[in-house]
């Protein structure tokens, strides 16, 4: 992986991350396209890389880091079952994500019911995520755990789970952005565990690539969250749903024609 490659790579993450269109299928067509060899470093990069999107809600949203002990107690609730479910399944959830055909239905599914989830469920009366409560906070984490399905986006299932709920599209939003902190530094503290477990080290230019790829994928979440939590306020995930069906096409498409797709 070159630093060009790196800079696309972050700009992809911080993109997708915390839109409801899946990241990993993102990942995999443009390493795919950019003939991007994947290695234990390339692994970690892509997942390591989540630390600047995570700074990113951090900056947008600090005074809700620092309202109430509550707000920690909520997020640590709905995070339980991703703690129970990636114990018990991780084994399977590696399985599947050698599996790009797993990745292209997921998304070409999903981008299915986006196309519905407005009209089943109205925009909630809960406009503020401080106002949910443990029950509601640990059903929305059972939602996000959908998302260990490769493809199936974590902010598409988390928000979901919280307009079930009746928050507000916003409402859901903001807590699927906060719920991604834990979860997504989690997970990154695991794969740089195994990383280093397996015997790997980090290089000075792949750490470069590393510092590089965390500082655009934090612009670039900066601008997506702001522009997602507006665009979806108004106009709901019709058009979501449309490019997931788009992108799980031109999954479909590759693996039909006996291109080498590597998940991330």
């Amino acid at each position: 992986m070159n630093l060009l490659e790196a800079i696309i790579l972050a700009i992809i993450e911080g993109l997708t991350e915390f839109l409801p269109v899946s990241s990993t299928g993102h990942m995999i067509i443009a390493s795919s396209l950019m003939g991007i060899q994947s290695n234990n470093f390339v692994k970690l990069f892509t997942v390591a890389i989540q630390l600047g999107t995570i700074l990113s809600v951090f900056v947008l949203y600090f005074k809700r880091f620092f309202r109430s002990i509550d707000f920690y107690f909520k997020l640590f609730v709905a995070f339980i079952p991703a703690i129970i479910f990636g114990v018990l399944f991780s084994d399977k959830i590696d399985e599947l994500l050698e599996s790009p055909l797993t990745v292209a239905i997921s998304l070409l599914i999903g981008g299915i019911l986006l196309l519905f989830v407005d009209k089943w469920f109205k925009d909630g009366n809960i406009n503020d995520s401080d106002a949910i409560n443990y029950s509601t906070a640990f059903k929305i984490g059972l939602f996000q755990c959908i998302a260990m399905i490769p493809g199936v986006s974590r902010s598409a299932a988390s928000i979901i789970g919280g307009m079930t709920q009746k928050l507000s599209r916003k409402a859901a939003a903001e807590f699927s952005f906060f719920l991604a902190v834990p979860t997504m530094f989690a997970a990154t503290a695991k794969k740089l565990f195994d990383f280093y477990k397996d015997g790997n080290t980090i290089t000075n230019e792949e750490l470069n690539l590393l510092l590089v790829g965390n500082i655009v994928g934090f612009v670039v979440a900066l601008i997506a969250i702001k522009s997602f939590i507006g665009y979806l306020s108004k106009h709901g995930f019709k058009v979501f749903g449309i490019y997931r069906i788009i992108v799980g096409a031109i999954l479909i498409a590759f693996i039909l024609s006996g291109a080498n797709l590597q998940v991330m």
